[in-house]
């Protein structure tokens, strides 16, 4: 490879063969690829409904391979289905707590006090827009929160969306 061959800056969007690994029911999941965490953000989860009881044990089996036992994870309640106390995942309890972090941040707990802050991208984004907002939250230096992130990346209704109707 030479030098012109290597890109000078990350991409700022995921490879296009990520398309083909989302399937209903599965959570893309991308995690920054520093160890500073000096960003707002530590990583993305794109579950593909509402259900957190459905959801939310692929996510922690998949966080608890690369950052060890996961003990608490803190979600908007407003934003899912229904929120429980706890669930036994990997015959390991993880506690759930209502926090007002918003429907766009998921918090995960490692140990005691040991905080990872996720992008929640809405199940019913399109393809592109998750791409996009995912790949914004996992650079290093991403200072934009999560909501802003979502409206940023977000496409605007066509014009003749709101017309159809009448």
């Amino acid at each position: 490879m030479t030098d012109s061959d290597t890109p000078r800056t990350p991409p700022l969007l995921l490879p296009d063969a990520v398309h083909h690994a989302i399937k209903p029911g599965t959570a893309l999941l991308r995690l920054e690829t520093t160890r500073s965490r000096e960003g707002l953000l530590d990583g993305a989860w794109w579950p593909r409904t509402r259900d957190i009881e459905t959801e939310l044990p692929a996510l922690i089996s998949v966080l608890t391979e690369h950052l060890g036992p996961i003990t608490r994870v803190g979600v908007d309640a407003s934003a899912w289905n229904a929120l429980p106390t706890r669930l036994v995942i990997d015959d390991q309890i993880v506690h759930l707590d209502s926090d007002p972090v918003g429907d766009d941040t998921v918090l995960i707990t490692r140990g005691h006090n040991d905080h990872f802050a996720l992008l929640v991208v809405p199940p019913d984004t399109t393809a592109d827009a998750a791409r996009e907002a995912m790949a914004r939250a996992v650079r290093a230096d991403n200072m934009t929160r999560a909501a802003q992130i979502l409206m940023a990346t977000t496409p605007e209704p066509e014009d003749g969306a709101d017309h159809a109707a009448g």
